[in-house]
């Protein structure tokens, strides 16, 4: 304070002194009026720019910053959540698949009868970037009163159900969660629904593997055309998306031959068959249907939007029919999934990046390419089938959900 009182002394003489000054100046002509002025000008300005300097030079600056659960190790460069590695963590598992009634049996690879239980303990961890450790509290009560929903093929209900699991470990009374029709868990039914009572919210299922419609045929259709994929309108059931807060997308696994040409399923723009169109160039042009269907009907002020691009598998063999689980991951991410199946995540990415309204592409290509440990492989309910599609829970797919919740 005494520096003030200080200033404001000096302020005072030099005041006196400059209208000494102005009353001698006044007996000048114009010319040297002008000058008067211009002096007490620059003088005042001198002034109070040193007392302004000397007042603040000790009060510290406010920074006011948007809090996130994601933190970057360096401030100067960007935090990409899905570049980094697997680690070792005794503090996984997050839930017991065997304890929880909305895993699906043949997801619950333990109790199927595999052996080791490493596969169990790996985190998720980004290189640059700290992902909140995931808080079932904390996390139960962002979410009351709200509506998640998951639309896609069986690995976003893989991701629905690891979801539920994860949350139900946060509540005493396990007979408040239920499934809202009294379903039992199915990879049928085109909806499920669990509700969590006690914190009035609810996390939602939509099977819909392709996005877009399944069509009838033209007629005059060649007979190998058994059904269509209408890639210029979303889903029949599209409209109950709608009312959410928030929404997670995903389809790839059904994009491939063996799901569409094969199974005599072809494309279809405008009532019109596509004998001729690409897997890829159907699969970008179903993607700015969803985009157009997002722009044009989802509130993005209310609902968070995310789309996961395409999960690594680890079939291997000449004709990719082998299905060999691991014991641990590999070193190094495996690419040989490769040009034809990697282009789904891009084109996703490329599609969102285009679009007008906010839409997260949570980018877990790279994350799942690691873990060709972690497969069902024949730790299902029909073990004579081998699966290096879909994941064990717990597994992979809690990873991703770690991550939403860190977006949320």
């Amino acid at each position: 304070m005494a520096h003030i009182v200080y200033w404001s002394s000096f302020r005072s003489s030099i005041l006196k002194w400059v209208y000494r000054k102005r009353s001698i100046f006044r007996s000048f002509n114009k010319l040297n009026m002008i000058s008067s002025c211009l002096f007490i000008l620059l003088t005042l300005t001198i002034i109070y720019g040193y007392y302004y300097i000397h007042l603040f030079k000790a009060v510290p600056h406010v920074i006011i910053e948007e809090q996130t659960s994601i933190s970057s190790k360096d401030s100067n460069k960007p935090c990409d959540l899905y570049d980094g590695a697997w680690v070792l963590d005794e503090g996984y598992p997050l839930y017991n698949a065997s304890e929880c009634p909305f895993a699906e049996t043949s997801f619950n690879c333990l109790a199927n009868g595999r052996k080791d239980d490493g596969y169990l303990k790996w985190r998720w961890k980004p290189n640059r970037c700290e992902v909140s450790r995931f808080d079932v509290g904390v996390v139960l009560e962002k979410l009351r009163g709200k509506r998640v929903v998951f639309v896609g093929d069986s690995l976003s209900r893989t991701q629905w159900e690891s979801m539920i699991c994860l949350l139900m470990n946060g509540v005493d009374d396990k007979t408040s969660v239920y499934e809202v029709n009294g379903n039992k868990i199915s990879k049928k039914i085109r909806y499920l629904g669990v509700r969590f009572s006690l914190y009035n919210f609810t996390v939602e299922f939509y099977r819909s593997v392709f996005l877009v419609q399944i069509g009838s045929v033209p007629r005059h259709s060649p007979k190998r055309v058994r059904s269509t994929v209408k890639l210029d309108e979303l889903d029949n059931v599209s409209s109950k998306w709608i009312d959410s807060d928030v929404l997670v997308f995903n389809t790839g696994h059904w994009w491939n031959r063996a799901k569409l040409f094969e199974m005599g399923c072809y494309f279809k723009v405008n009532g019109r068959l596509k004998l001729g169109m690409s897997t890829m160039a159907a699969y970008t042009t179903a993607l700015n249907t969803w985009a157009s269907w997002v722009e044009n009907k989802i509130d993005t002020d209310r609902t968070r939007v995310f789309f996961r691009t395409f999960e690594g598998s680890h079939w291997s063999g000449p004709k990719g029919h082998t299905c060999k689980v691991t014991e641990n991951p590999l070193v190094q991410s495996k690419s040989e999934y490769s040009e034809y199946r990697s282009q789904f995540s891009d084109i996703i990415r490329e599609v969102v990046n285009n679009m007008t309204v906010p839409v997260t592409v949570m980018h877990v290509t790279p994350m799942g390419s690691y873990r060709s440990d972690a497969h069902v492989g024949i730790w299902s309910d029909n073990p004579t089938v081998p699966d290096c599609s879909h994941w064990c829970l717990p597994g992979v797919p809690d990873a991703w959900n770690e991550i939403l919740f860190s977006y949320l």
